[in-house]
């Protein structure tokens, strides 16, 4: 098999992972097909350094999660939240958040009803949803998020907590129904 057709192959398998990703991360379809398109044509010029010994999925989301945040960051949607105050405020609230065993994004992934949930973090403020999507939809490391956000990994752990609280209060008080 060319190295084209089995580039064709990892496109044709990866492409509605990586294009999901891409949607949750910008929030929007037509920035998401752009964005899975131009992941797939850098992976492509970069074959060379894949190693086929490995798992593409991990691979093609790294090229697919520096796109989007890349973008993002043109788009100047970050730099609201990426400043010392927003970090300060997000610390302050920390000691208000009321702990429950159960993760509600655990539970909403065990949910049938995909469409729904994705519905749910779409509405997530962007400073929530790019690194709850980054953590549980790509299976980066709060390190990784760190980096690829440039913030420190305890912010990184704190927007992913507040976003479980959203998603929580979102689900409990009903305004969501799964």
């Amino acid at each position: 098999m060319t190295a084209k057709a089995s580039f064709n192959q990892l496109y044709n398998e990866h492409y509605p992972r990586v294009f999901g990703l891409c949607r949750r991360l910008l929030n929007s379809v037509a920035l998401a097909e752009d964005a899975t398109q131009e992941s797939f044509m850098r992976a492509y010029k970069k074959l060379s350094s894949y190693d086929p010994q490995k798992s593409f999925w991990p691979w093609i989301a790294t090229i697919a999660n520096n796109h989007c945040i890349d973008l993002l960051r043109k788009q100047n949607r970050l730099s609201k939240w990426l400043s010392d105050d927003a970090f300060d405020d997000e610390k302050r609230s920390l000691e208000s958040i009321e702990s429950n065993d159960q993760s509600p994004l655990d539970g909403l992934i065990d949910n049938e009803n995909k469409t729904a949930l994705t519905a749910v973090i779409d509405e997530l403020p962007d400073k929530y949803r790019i690194p709850l999507t980054l953590a549980y939809f790509s299976d980066a490391s709060y390190e990784q998020i760190a980096n690829d956000l440039a913030i420190s990994r305890n912010h990184v752990s704190v927007l992913i907590l507040r976003a479980k609280q959203q998603l929580r209060l979102l689900i409990s008080n009903g305004d969501i129904q799964l």
